[in-house]
């Protein structure tokens, strides 16, 4: 009986080729493999270490490899047990982080498509006067917009954690930017159509834009999601903290019990986890996004 060869079959117009596969071709793959899982759990590590502390009961000397026959489940329903707002930080940030999120995707596309695709009087002022704003360091408004807040009557409510938020200067220039790239034809093609500037914007331009709006949602959530200094300036309440200010004074309060800690931590990452989840995808398509052509 013959030995079989390593090799690979490729039907063509012409008959069958075979590709016989090198040993280098494989070690290099499996050298690619073990390097990527390597990454993985060095980035997946200081996860897969808070979930050993959390699931090792109450100690204060816990092991790097938890019991995996005594393992404490129910350390995570412990945590709202003993923290009555943990639910409540949680669904805060959430609330102002979503708002943020669609506010600053609506603000940014009208004024982006307004600078790429639209002529006025003082365009480019408009275009470098939202640029200008990204050199002033977040330090220098805080006073002024505490004070607003504060004479709004805004402490303690979702309006003051959420309305200094709903423009960036960095997402108008974004999504200005990828405007730009795609073709001016296009619109002007919409527009001898028939096609409205309003209906242009929402069934032609944004769907064409979905990777940079991906980007941008995500980045803002991320960012808003783990604000800790403006939160604490305008929450006195417990219940109104968001998840960073909450988590702070949480782990302060049970500074011996680091299960406790992990699963309060673990407890607030859980919307960015399902976030990274769920828009990988967009985020991987924005960030690529004019790499490839073709």
């Amino acid at each position: 009986m013959s030995a079989v060869s390593n090799t690979t079959v490729r039907p063509q117009a012409g008959g069958i080729r075979y590709n016989k596969i090198s040993g280098a071709d494989v070690a290099r793959k499996a050298g690619q493999y073990v390097l990527l899982t390597v990454a993985a759990l060095v980035l997946l590590f200081p996860l897969i270490f808070s979930l050993s502390l959390a699931l090792q009961g109450p100690t204060i000397a816990p092991d790097l490899v938890p019991d995996f026959g005594n393992l404490d489940w129910g350390v995570f329903a412990e945590a709202f047990r003993i923290e009555d707002n943990l639910g409540r930080w949680v669904l805060n940030s959430f609330v102002v982080s979503t708002v943020v999120t669609i506010g600053q995707l609506i603000t940014c596309s009208l004024a982006a498509y307004a600078l790429a695709m639209l002529n006025f009087p003082g365009k480019m002022f408009f275009f470098f006067f939202f640029l200008a704003t990204l050199m002033i360091p977040w330090e220098a408004t805080i006073v002024p917009n505490y004070l607003t807040v504060v004479g709004l009557g805004w402490k303690d409510s979702f309006q003051g954690l959420i309305v200094p938020f709903l423009a960036s200067g960095f997402g108008i220039f974004l999504l200005r930017q990828y405007f730009m790239q795609i073709p001016r034809e296009l619109y002007e093609a919409a527009v001898i159509d028939g096609c409205g500037r309003t209906r242009y914007l929402w069934s032609i331009l944004l769907p064409l834009s979905r990777p940079a709006l991906g980007t941008l949602a995500v980045y803002t959530f991320l960012s808003t999601y783990n604000q800790y200094y403006w939160p604490l300036l305008v929450t006195d309440s417990p219940e109104w903290r968001t998840t960073q200010v909450g988590i702070t004074a949480f782990r302060s309060s049970e500074v011996m019990l680091f299960n406790m800690q992990m699963a309060g931590v673990l407890i607030v990452m859980i919307p960015t986890l399902l976030l990274l989840v769920l828009g990988q995808k967009q985020l991987v398509k924005g960030l690529t996004s004019g790499a490839l052509k073709g």
